[in-house]
């Protein structure tokens, strides 16, 4: 009886204690989040409950990766079983009784099956890291932790098992083998024996457990908490939406993120549920063609500096026990620089905002809008930027394009294209009762490579019947270059002339053949009062296609291999559309190659980086154009002038572009319509 007694009591005090210093270790991170910007996420319940079911139970981010995928899912819905079992083994060591569940033995069957699968499943993830190797997993102390936690929590509850049975005096059962092995090994021991085994092994359960409850919100193990609530507190905004600054603020001294605490509080909760998998780094063509910026290791240099200036701006220590856990850098960390100290210029001006790393990250973390607004800071704040981006920005600001041609030669790829005017290309001022606002952007106007994808666009507009105008000289740039690029002053200057032409002329229907063009005016310009839908120019071809209006007669006998535009595809989920127009042309072969889809490798020019001479690694577009060349296609295609100028640079410099041709969708459809080059 005092015996019973004194357990509880040691019980009760072991575990109150280390719910104690749990509780704390996660309030004082609380503490840290709370020195950020608060948002309003308090919206589209449905939208949210549903994705937080799909992704935390579905697991559906992970199985991009379908070996770890299925490990996590043992080891997830393994310790969710097993906390039945915990509670179990707890009321046996205090009661002398476990859980009144019918069918008890059935219940001990499934948490050894469990035991045995959890273990199975470590042993895989041990095997990825130390055998295998794979790059993107780290090494040494830190993950090995957390191996010998899972091991030994597994151990305690099977040897605890083996010990009971001596106990009990219950012989072998196939609803519990492990435990059974056990028993036969300490068959030999004596009541009191097996109890003092039984006691030890229990109390090794607990410790381990409660010593893991202490580690876990210090380590990338707090994911456990923060990514299902990371995970449900998603923007539902549509895909790559970037945040607007308050230009007006007359209060605001600086713009952008200059500090860590100008993140926002959601942005905060993005590097605690980091789970340092490696995903997003693994995928990101910056990193793997050789250039500083790893998404991975930008989430966890901001999570360890908050830690560590939120520790000191609140006085509240975020390790427990502090000598064991650490990693204070020696540095005054309210002294130091977030770019330049923390983050180099270098990692934010090799971003192609592509969103691959986003796409892949399991826990729903956005590295993009982080970069983007460090990169505000410079641009707005500090006045940085490498000097041939600030050329092409002064440009756009000065002329409407980032080769600084004069604004009124806009419209001169008419004459040049179609010198006699067969197309009939009027301006909106010479077709005011257009159906469609046909925005070319700064590619299609005055590239040369480019105004061919134009010139094909228009003659398949025509063939359908299609009523479009022009812009023509009052086209400016859509802003998305220098919205990427961070000087927001200048985009929202653009966005604002855009909204007023678009409203003076009446425009309800807007097609482009540019994704980034695309995506700003149909996800962001509405914020500030675009009231017009908006087409990729393959969405329309697509459809005029299906309904007859294009008919594909002539074969193009080409192997084709479509490479998706990350704006298009990944910002927008337009797959299959481009495919679509591809499948209807008779000849025509289309071949996948492994990155296609939202897998798709950045061609190297988003985020600004078209503009940009990149200085260090291995080209961006000579890597995917390895990549696109891989499968043997006489044609790589795609849907972006972006895309295609990289991919044609790209066949120039492997030295293949008399065998390998850069087509634009809308020039292979043109083909096999019109039976022209």
């Amino acid at each position: 009886m005092i015996g019973s007694l004194i357990q509880f009591v040691l019980f009760l005090a072991v575990t109150g204690y280390a719910l104690f210093l749990f509780g704390r270790i996660v309030y004082h991170r609380y503490l840290y989040i709370q020195l950020g910007k608060s948002v309003n996420l308090r919206k589209e319940a449905k939208a949210r409950l549903k994705e937080f079911a799909i992704q935390v139970f579905g697991q559906t981010k992970l199985l991009k990766d379908k070996k770890s995928g299925i490990m996590h899912i043992v080891i997830f819905y393994g310790f969710l079983i097993l906390q039945l079992g915990a509670l179990d083994l707890i009321l046996k060591g205090l009661i002398g009784r476990g859980l009144p569940i019918p069918g008890y033995e059935y219940f001990t069957f499934i948490q050894e099956v469990t035991v045995a699968l959890i273990l199975l499943a470590m042993g895989y993830a041990t095997y990825r890291r130390y055998i295998e190797k794979l790059k993107r997993l780290k090494r040494g102390w830190k993950p090995s932790i957390v191996v010998f936690f899972i091991f030994f929590l597994m151990l305690s509850v099977v040897v605890s098992g083996g010990f009971e049975r001596v106990r009990e005096g219950l012989g072998a059962s196939g609803y519990a083998p492990i435990s059974s092995v056990f028993a036969g090994m300490f068959s030999g021991l004596s009541h009191i024996g097996a109890t003092i085994g039984f006691y030890v092994s229990w109390w090794m359960h607990l410790l381990i457990l409660l010593s893991f409850l202490i580690y876990v919100p210090q380590s990338k193990h707090f994911h456990i908490i923060t990514a299902p609530i990371n995970i449900l507190l998603r923007r539902t905004e549509p895909t790559g939406k970037l945040a607007s600054l308050d230009l007006e603020d007359e209060e605001a001294e600086t713009f952008g993120v200059g500090k860590v605490e100008d993140f926002t509080q959601k942005q905060m909760l993005d590097f605690y549920s980091c789970v340092e998998c490696g995903r997003c780094t693994n995928v990101c063509p910056a990193n793997t063609t050789g250039k500083l910026l790893s998404p991975m290791h930008l989430i966890t240099k901001l999570r360890d500096h908050l830690t560590e200036k939120g520790a000191a701006i609140t006085s509240k220590s975020p390790w427990v026990p502090a000598a064991a856990f650490a990693a204070y850098s020696g540095n005054n960390p309210l002294e130091v620089e977030l770019i330049g100290g923390v983050i180099t210029e270098e990692e934010l001006w090799a971003c192609t905002t592509c969103r691959n790393c986003e796409d892949q990250c399991p826990v729903g973390n956005e590295h993009v809008d982080k970069i983007v607004d460090l990169r505000r800071h410079l641009v707005l704040t500090q006045g940085s930027m490498p000097h041939d981006g600030q050329r092409a920005l002064q440009n756009i600001e000065r002329q409407g394009n980032p080769w600084g041609i004069s604004r009124n030669d806009r419209v001169k790829w008419v004459k040049e294209v179609d010198p006699g005017n067969e197309l009939n290309v009027r301006t909106v001022k010479e077709n005011p009762d257009f159906e469609y606002l046909f925005f070319l952007g700064s590619m299609g106007s005055y590239d040369n490579r480019s105004r061919k994808i134009t010139h094909a666009f228009v003659k398949l507009m025509n063939e359908a019947g299609i009523s479009f105008a022009i812009l023509g000289n009052e086209e400016k740039n859509s802003g998305d270059t220098p919205r990427r690029m961070g000087n927001e002053f200048l985009f929202q200057q653009l966005c604002a002339d855009n909204i007023a032409t678009f409203q003076k002329y009446n425009v309800r229907k807007i097609v482009t053949t540019c994704p980034h063009t695309y995506h700003i005016f149909k996800n962001e310009y509405p914020e500030f009062g675009l009231e017009a839908d908006v087409f990729h120019h393959t969405e329309l071809l697509d459809v005029w296609v299906k309904e007859g209006r294009l008919k594909p007669q002539y074969e193009v006998h080409e192997r084709i291999t479509y490479h998706d535009s990350c704006y298009l595809g990944r910002y927008n989920e337009v797959y299959e559309e481009p495919r679509s127009i591809l499948r209807a042309i008779p000849g025509a072969v289309l071949v996948e190659q492994p990155r296609s889809r939202e897998n798709s490798m950045c061609c190297g020019a988003g985020g600004g980086m078209m503009w940009m001479e990149e200085t260090a690694g291995t080209r961006v577009n000579v890597a995917r154009t390895e990549q696109l060349l891989s499968v043997k296609p006489t044609v790589i295609t795609s849907a972006c002038p972006y895309c295609l100028t990289m991919v044609e640079d790209g066949t120039k410099l492997k030295e293949v572009e008399e065998q390998v041709k850069a087509r634009d969708i809308a020039e292979i459809l043109a083909l096999s319509v019109f039976g022209t080059a």
